[in-house]
């Protein structure tokens, strides 16, 4: 748990992710409820955001979620406001490098590498079979859970 953080939050996004087998709109979902945002039917776009976009191993979708979230408290609302971009460019980064510290990298394969000594291809059966064997499901959920929570503290730092 982060100083600051309800321990709540992380659970909560553990067992939204046990449930949805989404790191991005588990922590989404959990980080606009905590906010009290108006998630729309962002949480419906971020569908085939699990296992590193479309489960490519690229950007981690607790990354992806956290900083949409981010992005809808401190984004810019009209698109020739290029100053505006400023506060949620920097929240994001802040979330970014706390991630990058925390779990070696913002890709899923750095992530899995990291805690489980390798990457997999999480499309093909075997090596989902093979991650779930490796603890994947436990390392994601720790990460969901570091992810809400540092963004929350991060939001929670910028007065927001």
């Amino acid at each position: 748990m982060l100083d600051g953080v309800p321990p709540s939050l992380g659970l909560a996004a553990q067992q939204l992710l046990a449930v949805s087998a989404n790191c991005a709109q588990s922590c989404f979902r959990v980080l606009t409820q905590h906010l009290n945002l108006d998630a729309g039917e962002t949480a419906k776009a971020l569908t085939p955001f699990p296992g590193g976009i479309a489960l490519r191993g690229d950007t981690c979708g607790a990354v992806v979620g956290s900083v949409m979230a981010i992005g809808l408290v401190l984004g810019r609302d009209r698109l020739e406001d290029v100053p505006a971009m400023q506060p949620s460019i920097a929240a994001s980064r802040r979330f970014c490098r706390d991630f990058e510290e925390r779990f070696g990298g913002t890709a899923c394969r750095a992530v899995l590498e990291r805690g489980l000594g390798e990457s997999f291809d999480l499309a093909r059966p075997e090596e989902l079979e093979a991650y779930r064997d490796a603890g994947g499901n436990a390392l994601c959920s720790d990460v969901v859970a570091h992810a809400v929570e540092s963004a929350a503290l991060i939001l929670g730092d910028t007065g927001s």
